[in-house]
């Protein structure tokens, strides 16, 4: 086998795992995105239901209120005259499709449901995935190229076998790897947004790892940072509507997974010091850094914060990133809508006038 250093991609994943970085929109495709709407559009859209509510008016009459969305965005949609049958066939997670009109309410747009027919289900088989998961738009070998680098500059054997025995000997692991998203909604949600996250943090790593040199072990913060999320390869699964937990991501969670996957690994490896293994551990133990955030012990090294910190700069800026991008395509207000993650409104700079 070759080594790191000259390891390539195109060596441990098939053709066609890259190639689902290739997809775009269809040009000729006359459904529109959530991003396409504008107001006095008479639409017909297919959308996933992320949640839903029977309401009534105030003369009594009952109305159906969904969140609705694509890769590109949510928006709100009222189904004023057939609420009842609607809510019976709809569920959360449930593709629909919706014709209707776009109207704009307390300065959002939302879709007014047309009455008779203006809500149907679509059955899984005639699901388009490439309309609910979008793919990273960075270059993925180059991607997969910089994390083996990060490899490559381990002293620690130890570390280095553990590392470079995860990322290029099991080559089905590597390509689910290399498709899995960070996470299903909040950060990084789109295939390669796992190893985009990844190098990310990484890089976040040794910057600070540099600056604080006197005070950090390089080959421990850059394996925390590397492994960290390694447990989301098997907490999510691409599905045909979009991201999904698996059973075992449900049941376990992404910490415990990658706590079990790492220590396995660094026992298949003749002298792996415990007291090494305890401080690599601890990394993904503590990444969430606070126990009402996920994390089942507070970050108790040097390494163990600056990972936390690293991880939670990427995934915020992503947040914010990823916000901008979803709203600011033909929204001419300031401000976003709220956002429950980050608990707030953002300004919505127009980037290229900075």
């Amino acid at each position: 086998m070759k080594g790191v250093a000259q390891m390539k991609l195109g060596d441990l994943v098939s053709k066609e795992v890259l190639s689902e970085f290739g997809l775009r929109r269809k040009t000729d495709e006359e459904t529109p995105y959530v991003s396409d709407l504008r107001n006095g559009m008479a639409v017909t859209i297919d959308l996933r239901v992320q949640s839903k509510r029977m309401q009534e008016t105030r003369a009594g009459d009952p109305f159906l209120l969904l969140t609705l969305y694509d890769r590109t965005g949510a928006i709100r949609a009222i189904d004023w005259h057939d609420a009842e049958a609607s809510d019976r066939i709809v569920e959360i997670g449930t593709v629909v499709r919706i014709r209707g009109k776009v109207t704009k309410y307390e300065e959002r747009l939302q879709i007014n449901v047309d009455k008779g027919a203006g809500l149907s289900v679509i059955p899984e088989d005639k699901i388009q995935p490439e309309r609910f998961i979008a793919a990273t738009k960075k270059n993925v070998p180059d991607l997969y190229d910089r994390l083996l680098s990060f490899i490559n500059g381990i002293d620690n054997r130890h570390i280095k076998e553990l590392l470079t025995g995860v990322f290029t000997k099991d080559k089905n692991f590597v390509e689910r790897f290399v498709l899995s998203p960070a996470a299903s909604r909040i950060h990084h949600a789109y295939k390669g947004g796992l190893l985009e996250h990844t190098v990310a943090v990484a890089e976040l790593c040794e910057f600070i790892g540099l600056k604080y040199a006197d005070s950090v072990d390089k080959d421990i913060l850059i394996s925390g940072a590397l492994l960290h999320d390694i447990g989301k390869v098997f907490e999510y699964m691409l599905g045909a509507s979009g991201i999904d937990h698996t059973r075992q991501g449900e049941l376990e969670g992404h910490i415990a997974i990658g706590l079990e996957f790492v220590a396995g690994y660094a026992s298949r490896i003749p002298g792996f010091p415990g007291d090494l293994l305890m401080e690599v551990k601890h990394l993904i133990l503590s990444h969430h850094g606070e126990m009402e955030w996920g994390s089942p012990v507070l970050p108790k090294t040097t390494e163990a914060i600056v990972l936390h910190m690293a991880d939670n700069l990427d995934s915020k800026i992503a947040q914010f990133r990823e916000i901008e991008s979803r709203e600011h395509s033909g929204n001419e207000y300031e401000w976003s809508n709220y956002d429950r993650y980050l608990n707030r409104r953002i300004l919505m700079k127009n980037r290229e006038d900075i």
